[in-house]
């Protein structure tokens, strides 16, 4: 079962879509989006999520900027979602993230975060800054907070043909955040999980990290 459900947070109503398995909970996982918003790909990664036993909510993180926006994927597209990446800021996602995860809490719930691309960078923060179980896809925005200490355990995923994060970036997340698990993926490039887009799907790389993101939210989420 999945539905819109809504999130009043401080900087107004944000949409989220809320996914349910057919049985008990494992737990409840924040879905956090790619910059082209909170669309069909996002909600069917919820789906899965759901599939696998949890509770999965994804926030329309936009809606305080640009309500209902999804974008394709595309250069147009593309060009927009960084600039209302740019425009919502690291501050207002965490704050709405805060928000949906208390919302989780507060039916007896443990909560996680699992984020992909710009979500996987929001996904790092809501664990330095929330105290949240995180599960970072290929966020090429954390470098700038990688000093920001670790709350809760912490798994990244990296694509070792993704050109927005080199190896080089790879190697100061292990320098600097020696308690998480990192995984690189050989022949995996940005945006690797998102199977609607044959252009930059792995699916050899996408099955691995999936279950492993599988394995770790069964673990901490217990």
């Amino acid at each position: 079962m999945a539905h819109w459900t809504e999130l009043d947070t401080p900087h107004g109503p944000v949409r989220a879509w809320r996914a349910e398995p057919a049985g008990p909970s494992r737990g409840a996982v924040i879905v956090l989006q790619e910059i082209f918003g909170a669309n069909a790909h996002v909600r069917d990664v919820a789906g899965r999520f759901a599939t696998a036993g949890f509770i999965a909510l994804a926030p329309a993180l936009y809606d305080p900027i640009a309500p209902g926006i999804e974008l394709p994927y595309d250069e147009a597209g593309t060009q927009r979602g960084v600039a209302l990446r740019n425009e919502l800021g690291f501050d207002r996602a965490i704050d709405i993230v805060a928000v949906a995860a208390e919302a989780l809490h507060e039916e007896g719930l443990r909560v996680g975060a699992v984020g992909f691309c710009w979500g996987g960078s929001v996904a790092f923060l809501s664990n330095t800054r929330l105290g949240l179980p995180a599960v970072s896809y290929y966020g090429a925005r954390t470098l700038p907070f990688l000093d920001e200490p670790l709350r809760a355990p912490m798994m990244f995923h990296f694509g070792q043909a993704d050109r927005s994060i080199p190896e080089d970036a790879i190697a100061q997340h292990r320098q600097k955040q020696p308690r998480a698990t990192i995984h690189v993926y050989a022949g995996a490039g940005h945006a690797f999980n998102r199977d609607v887009d044959n252009h930059v799907f792995a699916p050899d790389a996408a099955a691995t990290a999936w279950e492993r993101t599988i394995d770790f939210l069964q673990e901490n989420l217990r």
